[in-house]
């Protein structure tokens, strides 16, 4: 997806800029909103509220991207799709009102083309990460999802390629479909007897991306 023309677009229309410090909160789950939000710097984390209270997370965001366009394009409010959560120091995003925005898509052919593959992305990648949930046992959840994180944040250093961003077990769990984080501890430490990741500076650095790999192709 053409995200330069997206901001530059967004730019040239004066849409207002917000700025989130982190752990605070773009939206929360199933509450009404008015607005749609890009992200325009920064790392974020969208997820939803199990029946049971637990936080089951959808996806990691670190590039320009919509981040609330889910539901139809008439409604002046609409109810948040998922929850979403500041998780860099600070993340930057576009504000406009979801119909003014509906109205620019409707009158730009690009900025059409540009929505049209940003639901085909999200479609791709959610039938992707359920794939992932039913073909792998927690072990093959956390490595593939270890994988998918080389992408997103990975940096190539002397001995692999290090994860330059903080995760917590829990929110590891809350992407793998596991109910505690003493699972993800245990997984994580098993991982690092094989000689597969290794702990630095609580940030993981992966040592063997081909044992990952085999969990994505599976």
């Amino acid at each position: 997806m053409d995200n330069e023309y997206l901001l530059n677009f967004l730019k040239k229309k004066n849409v207002p800029i917000i700025q989130k410090k982190r752990h605070t909160y773009l939206a929360y789950y199933g509450l009404e909103q008015q607005d749609t939000y890009v992200l325009k710097e920064g790392v974020i984390k969208t997820s939803i509220i199990l029946h049971d209270g637990r936080e089951f997370n959808i996806s990691y965001i670190n590039t320009p991207d919509i981040i609330s366009l889910l539901k139809d394009e008439v409604s002046q409010y609409t109810s948040a799709p998922f929850n979403v959560r500041v998780e860099s120091d600070v993340a930057t995003f576009y504000r406009i009102p979801r119909v003014l925005f509906w109205s620019y898509v409707n009158q730009d052919q690009k900025l059409q083309d540009y929505v049209n593959a940003y639901y085909r992305e999200k479609l791709t990648e959610a039938i992707f990460r359920q794939q992932l949930m039913m073909m792998n046992g927690k072990t093959g959840a956390i490595c593939s999802f270890l994988y998918q994180l080389i992408h997103l944040f990975g940096r190539k250093v002397e001995a692999g390629i290090l994860i330059d961003f903080q995760i917590t077990n829990d929110d590891i769990a809350g992407f793998c479909g596991i109910s505690t984080r003493n699972s993800v501890s245990r997984i994580l430490c098993e991982l690092k007897k094989e000689g597969v990741i290794k702990i630095v500076n609580q940030k993981i650095l992966i040592l063997d991306i081909d044992y990952l790999k085999q969990y994505v192709q599976c």
